[in-house]
């Protein structure tokens, strides 16, 4: 008879793979990144006499700019900066609401205006190019209609980030979500959480391939030399991934700024269905990463699939029952102090209780949604 403790199913060593790979990623990626040294504070001495463009690109967002913009304008900037705002195809007042600012700040605010999107040409994309075409300054800093930057430093500290490690040409940041009441909220936050951790800690190890367009900024040249959106102008999604994925081929280089005074924050989705919709018109730029981006990336989401698949085949064998629980009691501790850790260091709150249950329900809803992306690739933007 076999002792309790010796485990009888190969899916327990199948189990014990994927929870060594978890491993590697926590204890090489996430937890360094998570304990690096602090970035310098706004009010350190620092590079601050570049002038930046913020390109914001908005369709229908005159509630969302009436938040933003004045935030935006009362950024602590000593050198200059200006407001590029593109109202793209707006069929509410935003037009007006940015002519206005436009004449009343005539040397900060920027008004550029799209009637319409040539066919086949994802509509962002077109807006975020035509934006770009009328910045004046090389440096260019990116968010969406619908976030607010955290600090009046925002502008300061991402810029400053240009100046990393001799000078780059791609500075990713993060953008949190406000913490709200309910479960989905946690969820979009944990999910938030556990993407940043993957393209921030990459990118600091030397492998970007991914940035979020509410917080991300590049320079013009950057842009020219990946040939603006050409590779994927079709493609609905990836006007912020897609353009590091091609800045990455064309040798540009990357710097994390993730200090919470950089970062910028958004509404979550207040639904589910809202949350699905977004979730997908996301993930599904990922068919277009470079092989080994895919590989670092899959091969993370796949052992944490793997793992709760191997978990359910193991439950219905009571021999496997005790190493079973070791092994799960001892993966979650660790686990959970990794997130735990990141989640201060990015100042995005996580319930630490929670988080066994947030890990399972976002692997899950992670393969339900590759599955809807095999089956059906409509998507749509605004």
């Amino acid at each position: 008879m076999l002792l309790p403790l010796v485990p009888t199913s190969p899916f327990f060593w199948l189990l014990l793979a994927c929870v060594l790979v978890q491993l590697f990623y926590a204890a090489y990626f996430f937890w360094p990144f998570a304990r690096r040294a602090p970035e310098a504070p706004a009010d350190a001495l620092g590079p601050d006499s570049e002038p930046v463009s913020i390109v914001v690109c908005a369709r229908n967002e005159l509630d969302n700019l009436r938040r933003l913009l004045p935030l935006l304008l009362k950024q602590d900037y000593p050198a200059a900066f200006e407001i590029v705002l593109i109202d793209d195809r707006s069929e509410d007042d935003t037009y007006l609401y940015a002519q206005q600012l436009a004449q009343y700040y005539p040397s900060t605010v920027r008004l550029v205006t799209i009637d319409r999107t040539p066919d086949g040409f994802a509509p962002k994309k077109y807006a975020l190019t035509l934006g770009i075409k009328a910045a004046r300054y090389p440096r260019l800093l990116f968010t969406d209609a619908d976030c607010i930057p955290a600090t009046n430093q925002w502008l300061r500290l991402m810029q400053r980030g240009f100046a990393y490690n001799g000078g780059v040409d791609v500075v990713l940041g993060f953008s949190a979500y406000v913490e709200a009441p309910g479960f989905l909220n946690q969820l979009i936050r944990y999910e938030t959480l556990l993407t940043a951790a993957q393209y921030l800690s990459f990118a600091w190890r030397g492998w970007a391939y991914m940035g979020v367009g509410r917080n991300l900024a590049y320079t013009r040249a950057c842009f020219t030399a990946t040939k603006g959106f050409a590779s994927h102008i079709r493609q609905l999604s990836g006007d912020d991934d897609l353009l590091v994925q091609d800045a990455v081929r064309a040798h540009q280089r990357v710097a994390v700024v993730a200090e919470p005074a950089a970062h910028t924050l958004s509404e979550p989705a207040a639904t589910w269905r809202a949350w699905w919709r977004q979730k997908r018109r996301h993930l599904s730029a990922g068919r277009a990463y470079r092989l080994a981006d895919r590989l670092r990336v899959g091969t993370f989401v796949l052992a944490n699939m793997l793992f709760y698949l191997a978990t359910v085949v193991l439950v219905f064998s009571p021999n496997n029952w005790v190493p079973l629980a070791v092994v799960w009691v001892l993966r979650t501790l660790f686990v959970s102090a990794v997130y735990a850790r990141l989640s201060r260091r990015l100042d995005q709150p996580v319930n630490v209780g929670l988080l066994p249950v947030l890990d399972v329900v976002y692997f899950v809803q992670y393969l339900a949604l590759g599955i809807s992306l095999s089956l059906n690739r409509t998507l749509r933007w605004k």
